[in-house]
């Protein structure tokens, strides 16, 4: 369960819903586990009849305790991913009073519980060690930053496959400001896994920091215990800050060096991802295939910036079931569709719509319209136009409506029944 969805207590109301099937959809199981915001639970797809877990978020708790964002970012990162050693989301739901994150079921558990009854031998450090980087790698190469990785964020799946979970701490490039150099400024993560750039508080690099994570994870996988720890949490900064640790006598000098390299104070000589796949302990058994994989292309829009090549779940991430504007009632709200029309023919076609409703076109881009809503002055639209692919775009309209119902009448009873010939409805297979 994420830290940022509130650590277990033994007084969570822990009893499940009276109406055990989600939206017709899914058939809520046992309960997995809970927290002060969340509760995991099994559950299945009634169609497919396969295990499903079901986090169910309270709105309530979230709101009140400051965590919208996390909840954002968790969805945001995770509809993203697409890789056999993440956790998959394949659904976000909403009703008034829960957030249902269906997810890939893990059924071998945490991780953390198998180390914690004993060290792993240094060839099966070795084999998580390796689908973590390559999970992380496909993060990183996405634009996602974990940056709470830990044994307990990392689930097992039947064949015991690693399955990195959990991104209500992640970070994303397009969230944060100032991406340009991908300096990060919040202060985050458990404490014994916290890279020493995290606690100078002076900016850090969240690719560097997870890879700290990392070599802290192989530590402890190989080893049994932690490299940094100490009951008073000062002494521990300050041994992370000077890198002060001891690996077991049973370590070879391969797995010396390699954690040396991992767990470097100075992010900037820190070992990369690229790095750690050319490294000779990491390679052993590792295939070049896993590493130059499918995962990894990209190609340019004409803008400069860089597209991913996508499959099914990409499409399937930009349908009406992610879209996060009405999660929590806020005063702004929206929608997104899919669209093989160029971007300035949509803005054209938006643009036209507005006029012969009255509306006022206040700014206009190749990517991007602004709408001023005229005799319904406190209406005010935005429509954004962003890459997908090469032939697919995603079209993101918000609103902003002050004391009327004129926004969400505007747009959905006359400005988008104008623009329906330009949605796409990708015919995507569900297997």
């Amino acid at each position: 369960m994420s830290p940022a969805l509130g650590e277990f207590t033994g007084e969570e109301d822990v009893q499940l819903p009276a109406d055990k099937t989600l939206f017709g959809k899914y058939e809520l199981g046992k309960l997995l586990g809970y927290g002060a915001f969340a509760k995991v639970y099994q559950g299945w797809d009634i169609e497919s009849e396969q295990s499903v877990a079901i986090k169910a978020i309270n709105k309530q708790r979230v709101v009140k305790g400051g965590l919208t964002g996390h909840v954002k970012r968790e969805i945001s990162a995770m509809r993203r991913l697409h890789h056999p050693n993440i956790v998959r989301l394949h659904e976000v739901m909403a009703n008034q009073k829960k957030i249902y994150f269906i997810l890939e079921f893990a059924k071998g558990g945490e991780l953390f519980s198998k180390v914690a009854k004993s060290r792993f031998s240094e060839d099966l450090s070795r084999r998580y060690f390796q689908q973590l980087i390559s999970a992380v790698g496909y993060c990183h190469s996405r634009g996602v930053y974990h940056r709470d990785l830990k044994p307990e964020n990392l689930l097992l799946d039947e064949n015991w496959n690693l399955k990195v979970t959990d991104f209500g701490l992640s970070a994303v490039t397009d969230q944060v400001s100032g991406t340009a150099d991908k300096v990060l400024h919040t202060m985050c993560g458990t404490p014994a896994y916290v890279a020493p750039e995290i606690l100078a508080k002076k900016g850090y690099d969240g690719a560097k920091v997870d890879i700290w994570s990392c070599g802290i994870i192989l530590f402890v996988l190989n080893a049994g215990y932690l490299p940094f720890n100490d009951p008073n949490l000062m002494v521990m900064y300050r041994k992370i800050y000077k890198g002060e640790f001891r690996v077991p006598k049973w370590t070879s000098p391969e797995l010396r060096r390699f954690l040396s390299r991992l767990l470097d104070t100075n992010p900037k000589t820190r070992i990369t991802v690229e790095e750690i796949y050319s490294d000779p302990w990491f390679r052993i058994g590792y295939k070049d295939a896993d590493i130059k994989s499918q995962y990894f292309e990209t190609t340019k829009d004409d803008g400069g910036r860089n597209l991913k090549n996508l499959n099914a779940f990409d499409i399937i991430s930009f349908s009406s079931g992610y879209n996060l504007s009405g999660l929590f009632d806020e005063q702004d709200a929206g929608e997104m569709f899919l669209s093989t029309v160029a971007p300035e023919a949509i803005i054209e076609k938006v643009a036209d719509a507005a006029e012969e409703e009255g509306l006022k076109v206040a700014m206009r881009k190749k990517w991007c319209v602004k709408v001023d809503g005229g005799q319904y002055s406190n209406f005010t639209l935005m429509v954004e136009v962003k890459g997908l692919t090469e032939e697919i775009v995603v079209v993101e309209i918000r609103w902003r409506e002050c004391e009327n119902e004129s926004g969400q009448e505007m747009w959905k009873d006359k400005l988008r029944p104008m623009l329906s010939n330009l949605i796409y409805q990708p015919e995507v297979n569900s297997e």
